[in-house]
């Protein structure tokens, strides 16, 4: 299987590079670069500590947007090249006439149109971090970063003369040797960079190295596999112009899937955050025995001022899904339609009473939290810093999450929110990021086989 599929993928790698709408974008993009450079400066002169702050803030955001949507629309040019156009134009007849299975072949077109991607997003990608390294330009009167200028613009005019040189001489396709040759030289140029001030002299490369940008990009970088599983699927049935329609609505689509989907699949809002929480005795500790006492302080206040009576949730994440306590919020008998009051000792630790949590005190920030019932309560874990306060138990549509899930989340590869907002990003949730982009694009090439095991290419 692997001896088929390697050759399948190193000729689709070729195939893709050497298109001239491959090294017209990435060109593109770099002309981009330029233009942010001296289009972001909107933030007044603002400033915060950071790796990022003010201007470039506005710039890296602008920059990661431009490099998303050209990979978006890069990815439906190569990938439909590499797939639909060959079946159209009956080329594909050469391989599948040979006892060489669909899935190898999907397989090793989607491995050939990724590598072409990598390289291509990659190349964008050190684009903007030249960029951002260069910073924003206020004023006329600025001056330029004179080692990203020089770097930048002789390693892309090596590239292309590379390009021409081999294509002169030797016959190579000039955007395959511009746009392959461009990645390393572009590299060596962000890595001098770094090595010089912005008006020249040597500097110890950390001070200039941001490793937070860079993990940025790297979480964009792991959103390309996706990309090309989604492009290939479709190529497979559909010309180029829909495929491109089809990638840039799922694009789209991603992006928004936790505002259009997400909002409706989990409902619950938050109204504090927990600072400290200790339980009355050592004995009370688990909060699982009626009449076990808690002690709860928010961090600032509460949203909504919580009031004797109320039920007590509280969950790691601010959307309340992993609440490790659940119960049906206690209910006096004795209340009336409009009354809210609180039950005697007696009645709350009825045999007929539901386990539950429920708020005895407010004193500001300070809540009292009391365990009640007829029998233990079931808790997962007691409260922690850190943790989220509700007063309602979070409800789940199930058919929203079922849709919510089968569209792919491109807002977990923006990991731009963490960098500007000053929060280290864990190698941990990189680990994470690539699982779910694993899965995404096993389910992705299933649905390309699917699609294409039934196609009519003769």
């Amino acid at each position: 299987m692997l001896s088929l599929t390697l050759p399948i993928a190193r000729t689709t790698l070729t195939e893709c590079v050497r298109q001239p709408v491959y090294f017209l974008l990435i060109v593109i993009c770099a002309g981009l670069m330029v233009l942010t450079t001296a289009g972001a400066g909107f933030t007044m002169g603002y400033t915060e500590s950071g790796e990022v702050s003010g201007d470039t803030k506005l710039l890296l955001d602008l920059g990661l947007a431009t490099v998303f949507a050209i990979s978006v629309l890069l990815t439906a040019f190569v990938a439909t090249s590499a797939v639909s156009r060959e079946i159209e134009n009956k080329t594909v007849l050469t391989v599948v006439s040979k006892p060489v299975p669909r899935a190898t072949l999907i397989v090793g077109k989607w491995l050939g149109v990724t590598g072409a991607m990598l390289i291509a997003t990659s190349t964008m990608l050190i684009f903007m971090l030249l960029a951002v390294r260069h910073g924003v330009l206020t004023a006329v009167s600025d001056p330029v970063d004179q080692p990203v200028i020089i770097f930048g613009l002789s390693a892309l005019l090596l590239a292309c003369a590379l390009g021409v040189w081999g294509s002169f001489f030797y016959g190579w396709s000039f955007p395959a040797v511009a746009s392959v040759a461009m990645l390393p030289l572009m590299l060596l140029a962000y890595v001098l960079m770094l090595t010089q001030k912005k008006d020249w002299g040597w500097v110890p490369m950390h001070q200039r190295f941001m490793p937070q940008v860079v993990l940025t990009a790297i979480g964009l970088l792991i959103c390309v596999p996706v990309l090309t599983s989604i492009a290939v699927a479709f190529s497979s049935r559909l010309g180029q112009v829909m495929t491109i329609v089809v990638c840039f609505g799922i694009f789209v689509l991603g992006l928004l899937s936790s505002h259009l989907l997400g909002a409706r699949a989990i409902s619950n809002e938050p109204i504090g955050q927990i600072l400290i929480a200790q339980a009355d005795r050592e004995r009370m500790n688990t909060m699982t025995q009626p009449g076990d006492i808690w002690y709860i302080t928010s961090e600032a206040g509460y949203s909504i001022t919580p009031r004797p009576g109320d039920a007590f949730f509280f969950a790691a994440s601010p959307n309340g899904v992993d609440m490790p306590v659940r119960f049906t919020p206690f209910v006096n008998p004795a209340d009336g339609p409009t009354q809210r009051t609180l039950a005697n000792e007696r009645v709350m630790i009825s045999p007929g009473v539901a386990p539950a949590l429920v708020i005895t005190n407010v004193e500001g920030r300070k809540l009292t939290v009391k365990t009640i019932g007829g029998s233990p309560l079931a808790v997962e874990r007691t409260p922690r810093p850190g943790d989220y306060v509700f007063l309602t138990p979070t409800t789940i549509n199930y058919a929203a999450v079922g849709a919510w899930g089968l569209i792919p989340n491109l807002q977990f590869f923006w990991l731009l929110d963490a960098v500007s907002q000053n929060t280290p990003i864990p190698m941990s949730y990189l680990v994470m990021l690539a699982g779910y982009a694993a899965c995404q694009v096993a389910a992705f090439l299933s649905l390309a086989v699917i699609l294409f095991q039934k196609r009519d290419v003769g």
